[in-house]
């Protein structure tokens, strides 16, 4: 038996908040039972939150790698959305914009070539 991916899981403060955000940057749909407690984003893999009394402090040890032949468009976007800009990388062949989501995870916006 093989394991599947299910979910990325994703502790926050408002469940239903942070998924709205990233339901409007990915074009996807919260499920309509969201609570601040807990909600998800349908499609594959599934987001899913959970609120959390505290979350862990200092960098994220897993986060989403997001890709677009339009990175600059899309980051833009992503901050009209209420993310924060980190950075921007020109590394090992590639281009992405690390930013923060309104809670603080990280994720970044690559460059499709």
């Amino acid at each position: 038996m093989s394991l599947e991916l299910a979910h990325v899981t994703i502790d926050s403060e408002n469940a239903a908040a942070l998924a709205g955000f990233y339901a409007e940057l990915l074009d996807r749909r919260v499920d309509p039972e969201a609570s601040e407690y807990f909600a998800t984003v349908g499609g594959a893999p599934t987001l899913m939150f959970i609120k959390v009394p505290d979350k862990t402090p200092g960098k994220n040890s897993v986060h989403l790698d997001l890709h677009t032949p339009e990175r600059r468009a899309q980051v833009e976007r992503a901050l009209a959305l209420g993310a924060k800009q980190l950075g921007d990388f020109d590394e090992y062949g590639a281009r992405w914009t690390t930013l923060s989501d309104p809670e603080g995870n990280l994720f970044d916006i690559g460059e499709t070539r």
